[in-house]
């Protein structure tokens, strides 16, 4: 791991409130995903982990957005008052204070060994060929960055990541595979991610890491957390191998 300077202050956003169904609101903050953006969203979660309200259940944020879930009799005073007009007002009157928050960053930037191409990654060949690249050079792109994890979804402990180079960008599969193993490196689109566990998956796979990336017997069951910083390391067969015993 390396040491990486990150600003902690949260941007002011012109929050959009709205219903997700009868016990949720759902705060937007824009329609763009940036580390700006994402900053804001960290400081809310901050600050509602701070200062948490009776009913409150949990939050949970996302690229643009962070929904806040509750239970309505709780909030509602025992049925006296409109359950989703309260939370939404408490929230409002949440955002000057919130948008204020100091937002605690890693530090450290995350290695993530790879081993590209070859069976850990069928389609490099593929996205080289979309990018007019050859696959060395597809490689060298995608190890340059250091990324951002905006959020973890889709399974459990699977990081979207931003600062893909654009040049990287490539379409989905047509035809999604039924089974993707964990640890594989994939591409969608303008974004760029790690299977976590084994799922279908509709991702261009360019390589796999050794590293278990969710375990629910750790302490932190997902090794990576919306907010940290991550670099991938390009590796031999020969170490992955090494790596992977070792892992498990």
């Amino acid at each position: 791991m390396s040491k990486i300077p990150e600003p902690s202050a949260a941007p002011a956003f012109a929050v959009r409130l709205f219903p997700l169904g009868d016990a949720a609101v759902v705060l937007e903050f824009g329609e763009g995903i940036s580390p700006a953006t994402h900053r804001a969203i960290q400081a809310f979660s901050a600050y509602l982990a701070q200062h948490p309200f009776v009913g409150l259940i949990e939050y949970v944020p996302a690229f643009t957005t962070l929904t806040v879930y509750y239970d309505p009799w709780l909030v509602s005073d025992n049925g006296q008052h409109p359950p989703y007009e309260r939370v939404a007002e408490t929230l409002r009157q949440m955002l000057p204070a919130a948008q204020a928050t100091a937002v605690a960053v890693p530090t450290t930037v995350v290695e993530i060994p790879v081993c590209y191409g070859g069976a850990h990654g069928p389609d490099l060949a593929f996205v080289a060929q979309y990018a007019g690249l050859p696959p060395e050079e597809v490689i060298a792109r995608h190890a340059a960055p250091e990324y951002l994890v905006h959020m973890i979804g889709f399974a459990p402990g699977f990081p979207y990541l931003g600062g893909l180079d654009a040049r990287l960008a490539t379409p989905r599969k047509s035809q999604p595979r039924v089974l993707v193993p964990a640890g594989t490196v994939g591409i969608a689109g303008p974004q760029t991610g790690i299977y976590s566990m084994p799922t279908p998956g509709g991702w261009q796979l360019i390589g796999r890491t050794p590293l278990r990336l969710f375990n629910p017997a750790w302490a932190q069951p997902s090794l990576l957390q919306a907010g940290q910083h991550l670099r991938f390391v390009p590796i031999s067969e020969a170490e992955y191998q090494h790596r992977q015993q070792h892992e498990s």
